[in-house]
């Protein structure tokens, strides 16, 4: 028994060796930075569902509505979240080079960019909350507009906060020190979901219970980032004084690989946020049906997910030492393993589906569709998903960020948002439909991103 344990170790250990070590860095090294990665998104997704499941005990318009803004503030924080990933490749390809002087600097200056344009955003988004809620949402119930409207504004005053945070954990996933982000994760996730049951399931404040819980932990979040960053970390040793002198030279750096992905993800979520509103004229009951299915979606993604943060990390640091045969190898290696991760999610997670449908409670008119959406997601995902946002995570970090975001803009607006209406709305299939359209789209971006990645464009780029 001890011999045949031995064996399948050193079995498993000649399997990464041989996959997952390079010249650049090795399993050792990779499995290092993968795993607080893949705790802090399986406790992010965990606690996503259970927000919504709690939220769900104030009924379908308060579900709705949280759905709905949510869509929004997927929207806008992805834009200066891009800005924080342009940081973190580049902190990551000075890393590769060893040069620690200008990690420090690059950080410090990704911090100030993010900032900057965190508080533009929330400050137009709170003086224009309400026609923008009408706009995109007008054909809601009124009750529904009355709880986005409310949870839209909290959520505007929490972007600084959650800005800072995510800027400072960019840096760190950078240099690969992610076990402080894993912990800064926890803190700030752990203080919402508490407040969160305390506000909500105990004195039912509903929305206005959501609103005080983020705010409060992203609050928290924030300076324990930021005071983990100037007073604890030994690797950034960043300075406050850096942060306050903006160097174009390095915000150009920044804006180069940040600047094409917040505007990828402008149009990217945009398109997603329009899809939303033909989901809005199918009624509240396929807002909520939209909004379980992907709460149980991003399960199945935890694995997947936490490889697309790695891999820039990983690809960042070959690529700053020109070492393009390991970038290609780690890459094809994480896209083997996201199809593994899909597989044994499926197999884990479609079994409890009956267990979920009594977390979330939703009407059981409803379960049915849930279902075929679910099931439909667990079908693709390891055939399509990971060819069309990991391998794109991995070209970015390589600094072809044009390429990537262009592409992503085309597959959105031209696949998921057309053939979503036409499906949808026009032929009548409804939620089904959308979320039809929605993995066409990812066949398509697969194609797109594996006949860019087998050619030589993607590495050509000089960023430092």
């Amino acid at each position: 028994m001890r011999s045949t344990k031995l064996n399948m170790k050193q079995q498993l250990t000649s399997l990464m060796s041989k996959h997952l070590s390079g010249k650049s860095m090795s399993y050792k090294e990779i499995i290092t930075i993968f795993i607080p990665i893949f705790v802090d998104q399986a406790f992010l997704i965990f606690m996503s569902m259970l927000n919504t499941a709690m939220i769900s005990s104030s009924g379908v318009a308060a579900v709705s509505a949280v759905s709905m803004v949510d869509s929004l503030n997927i929207f806008l924080v992805n834009v200066f979240i891009a800005v924080a990933t342009g940081g973190t490749v580049i902190v990551a390809q000075y890393k590769g080079t060893k040069n620690m002087e200008m990690v420090s600097k690059t950080a410090a200056q990704a911090v100030s960019a993010v900032t900057i344009l965190s508080l533009l955003l929330s400050v137009f988004v709170i003086v224009f909350h309400s026609p923008t809620i009408h706009l995109l949402f007008g054909n809601a119930e009124a009750d529904v507009l009355a709880n986005a409207k409310l949870y839209l504004i909290g959520s505007a005053i929490s972007y600084p906060l959650i800005g800072i945070y995510q800027a400072v954990c960019g840096g760190l996933r950078g240099t690969g020190d992610t076990k402080p982000v894993l912990g800064l994760s926890l803190f700030m996730n752990l203080t919402n979901v508490l407040l969160n049951l305390f506000l909500i399931t105990i004195l039912n404040l509903g929305i206005v219970g959501l609103v005080i819980s983020v705010i409060v932990s992203r609050t928290l979040g924030m300076i324990a980032s930021v005071v983990y960053l100037v007073r604890f970390n030994e690797t950034i040793r960043l300075r406050l004084k850096q942060a306050l002198h903006i160097d174009l030279s390095i915000q150009k750096k920044i804006m180069y690989i940040g600047m094409p992905f917040a505007a990828e993800q402008l149009f990217f979520n945009g398109g997603k946020l329009l899809t939303q509103t033909f989901i809005v004229f199918l009624g509240t009951y396929s807002l909520t049906s939209y909004a379980i299915a992907n709460s149980i979606a991003w399960l199945y993604q935890i694995g997947p997910n936490s490889l697309c943060i790695a891999i820039v990390t990983v690809v960042g640091q070959c690529i700053g030492r020109r070492d393009i045969e390991d970038a290609r190898k780690f890459i094809k290696s994480f896209l083997g393993l996201s199809a593994i991760f899909f597989v044994v999610s499926a197999i884990i997670f479609l079994p409890l589906f009956p267990l979920m449908m009594k977390m979330f409670n939703p009407p059981v008119e409803i379960i049915g569709t849930i279902f075929i959406m679910v099931l439909l997601s667990a079908v693709f995902h390891p055939i399509l998903w990971s060819f069309s946002f990991l391998l794109p995570a991995a070209l970015r970090a390589a600094g072809d960020s044009k390429f990537t975001s262009v592409t992503s803009l085309f597959t959105m607006w031209i696949v998921r948002v057309v053939l979503g209406y036409i499906f949808g709305i026009t032929l009548g299939y409804g939620i089904i439909g959308v979320w039809i359209a929605m993995i066409l789209e990812w066949g398509v971006r697969s194609l797109i991103f594996y006949i860019r990645f087998k050619g030589h464009k993607w590495y050509a780029h000089q960023l430092i």
